[in-house]
């Protein structure tokens, strides 16, 4: 790796400015989901043991430049403190006087939580005196945020620039994962991708046919592919005004040497809705008045016994309507033998994207893989190959 990790670094003593992520869900002034702060606990950890005191960088919400009351991350200090295990103070902004004042008053393990950085339009501008206000404040930087890291502003690439800067933990196995998957992978590597609309994965699948040996498309993504190659998809959700550019990522795949894998049968109805009568199709016999909601079982026997060939495997969406019964048969079956091939040791997963998340979660296998990445536009723009301000700032 390129980026220096908390290893290399010496906080003994030392104000460490930590990007985190911990925009978390709030409802009636609860925190109705923690992970992202637990995620960010071992980097903490980390910095008090070395005798460093650690400063929270965040922001909370989309507040413009604007300070508004209800994104205040004042809100969600005390479960801050709760899930870190350790006593949390406040400040109300997160440069000039109360920051500067907080800082100074931080007492051996305790952490100190600065205000939304995008109460400051130089935050999202990446504004140079912002993020020299920020970095006057640290003798250190931490960049544990991973999923802001694709935003080149002023808390995720701009202070990096100005102080010795590393990544934490979250970030370091988050980076490695996708090294692991992408660019030093072990072969054969397979992607699995999902989703809705090709057109909003473009450049994902342009990227993956150079790198991986299968790429199983699933969902309506697969209609677009399957009605390019003369395929009747009936009434399913498809978008006939690319099928040249699908025909085109086939076209490349091929050149590659990237096996493109479609659905060879379907599971079709007519609603749209739970339960509703639906039967198992080969897919050239799509009714002109049917809609496709899930790979057919021979389709993910298919998928299946090329999991069970392979030893990287990257997942970014299921393979139909995963959340209406029973068209999650599919994307359920595919995510059993995924979790059965990393258990035994023969495979290396990686998954992320919301969709990706929460089917895994839907499975009962969300801890059988070996990395999940919460990350979201981040990870898709991993994906893509595409460089992030965030992590080229730590080389």
């Amino acid at each position: 790796m390129a980026w220096k990790t908390l290893d290399d670094m010496d906080l003994a003593g030392k104000v460490v400015l930590t990007r985190v992520d911990i925009n978390v869900p709030v409802a009636d002034g609860k925190v109705t989901d923690a992970t992202r702060i637990e995620r960010i606990k071992p980097t903490i950890d980390d910095i008090l043991e070395k005798g460093g005191k650690p400063v929270l960088l965040a922001h909370f919400g989309r507040p413009k430049g604007q300070v508004v009351p209800e994104m205040s991350l004042g809100l969600i200090k005390d479960a801050v403190s709760d899930v870190l295990g350790v006593p949390v103070k406040f400040a109300s902004d997160c440069i000039g006087g109360p920051a500067k004042e907080g800082v100074a008053e931080l007492g051996e393990g305790e952490v100190l939580l600065l205000e939304n950085t995008r109460f400051h339009e130089g935050e999202t501008k990446n504004d140079g005196q912002f993020a020299a206000s920020l970095a006057a404040l640290g003798d250190v930087y931490v960049n544990d945020a991973f999923s802001a890291a694709h935003r080149a502003h002023g808390s995720t690439e701009g202070v990096a620039k100005l102080l010795p800067s590393c990544a934490g933990r979250l970030m370091q196995a988050e980076l490695s994962a996708l090294e692991a998957a992408l660019s030093t992978p072990e072969r054969p590597v397979v992607a699995v991708v999902g989703g809705a609309k090709v057109s909003t994965k473009l450049d994902l699948l342009g990227n993956l046919v150079r790198k991986v040996d299968y790429l199983v498309i699933g969902g309506g993504m697969a209609n677009t592919f399957l009605a390019a190659e003369g395929v009747d998809v009936g009434k399913s959700l498809c978008e006939h005004d690319l099928a040249d550019t699908a025909r085109e990522i086939i076209k490349k795949a091929d050149e590659a040497g990237c096996e493109i894998v479609l659905p060879v049968d379907v599971v079709i109805a007519r609603e749209f809705k739970a339960n509703a009568e639906n039967e198992v199709v080969p897919v050239t016999e799509c009714p002109a008045d049917a809609m496709i909601f899930d790979a057919g079982p021979k389709s993910v026997e298919r998928i299946s016994e090329i999991i069970a060939g392979a030893k990287t495997l990257i997942m970014n969406g299921p393979l139909g309507v995963f959340e209406l019964e029973p068209f999650g048969k599919g994307t359920f079956a595919m995510i059993e033998k995924i979790a059965e091939q990393t258990k035994a040791g023969a495979l290396v997963s990686v998954a992320g994207g919301g969709d990706t998340v929460a089917s895994i979660n839907a499975s009962g296998h969300g801890a059988d893989f070996t990395y999940i990445s919460t990350a979201g536009g981040a990870f898709l723009e991993w994906m893509e190959g595409k460089e992030l301000p965030g992590v080229v700032a730590l080389g």
